[in-house]
């Protein structure tokens, strides 16, 4: 067995160990664990090559994420792309990577925040167990926003598949407001995005389950674990976690990541980096629960 494999039977093995003896896990969930998945958003043409080949032989997009951030030059053009991409996303089957970890954590109190938007932990997890920190594609809201809600959008979606027109829908397809009449929008992260109630409620929950478990009388064991998050928003899962582990004696943090990654110096050996396939390290910590 070569030095390399070594160190990551090791290091799985440690994970294991501070999972088996957590009281808590708190995962924080990015774009790198969608891609161990095969749904890789920002980087992988090879996706829409396949499922979206008359918008890249039109436009030449090189990605998913590239295509939703295109400026067309019409609504029309942009709904034709946005049913197609959000149809997609609806009839994605949860990923491996998912699935797995749904494995490792169900038996153990945990709670998810994730910047991804494209409804994978929705589909494994259970709704009151996750915080959408960025929204997610299967819903909408008014562009306004004119008011407190957001819509789930499947039936509007896959109306606006069966009248697909080449890379066009109809204008009278274009989802609006029920309230405003304006053209609605996709529930995700941007100037528009709508930081409501169903939102502030999954905020809530999460900062009450850090409150539980970080601020008790019985010292309770804490994982933070970080799950392929890169370096696009790190306000939101990175730093904090750090902080929270700086901040609280009974905690350790653990990123994984495909990309090289390291261990914050300031943490002391209170904390840990793996650097491998999340796929690969997420099946082997499930085969490890199973095997008990």
């Amino acid at each position: 067995m070569n030095n390399k494999m070594t160190v990551e039977n090791d290091n799985i093995e440690i994970l294991m160990n501070k999972i088996n003896t957590a009281d808590a896990i708190v995962i924080g969930g990015g774009s790198g664990l969608s891609s161990a998945a095969g749904y890789n958003h920002y980087h992988s043409k090879e996706i829409i090559e396949k499922k979206f080949k008359e918008f890249e032989k039109k436009y030449g997009f090189s990605s998913l994420f590239d295509a939703y951030y295109h400026l067309y030059s019409t609504n029309e053009e942009k709904w034709g792309f946005f049913s197609q991409y959000i149809k997609f996303m609806h009839e994605a089957n949860p990923g491996q990577p998912y699935l797995d970890l749904y494995e490792i954590l169900k038996n153990k109190p945990y709670f998810i925040l994730t910047t991804n938007v494209d409804m994978q932990f929705s589909k494994v997890f259970p709704e009151d167990r996750i915080c959408l920190f960025q929204g997610d594609f299967s819903y909408f809201q008014c562009s306004q926003p004119c008011h407190d809600a957001i819509y789930k959008n499947k039936d509007i979606i896959y109306k606006m598949d069966e009248n697909l027109m080449e890379t066009k829908v109809a204008a009278d397809l274009i989802p609006r407001c029920p309230k405003c009449s304006r053209i609605m929008i996709p529930w995700v992260r941007d100037y528009e995005f709508l930081e409501g109630s169903y939102w502030k409620d999954s905020v809530e929950r999460y900062q009450n389950f850090l409150r539980e478990y970080l601020e008790n009388k019985e010292n309770k064991i804490v994982l933070f674990l970080e799950l392929g998050v890169g370096n696009m928003t790190p306000s939101i899962i990175q730093l904090p976690f750090w902080k929270m582990t700086a901040s609280y004696k009974n905690t350790f943090y653990v990123s994984v990541n495909h990309k090289k990654t390291s261990a914050p110096e300031h943490l002391q050996g209170r904390a840990m980096a793996i650097s491998d396939d999340i796929a690969n390290v997420l099946s082997n910590l499930r085969i490890k629960v199973q095997g008990k």
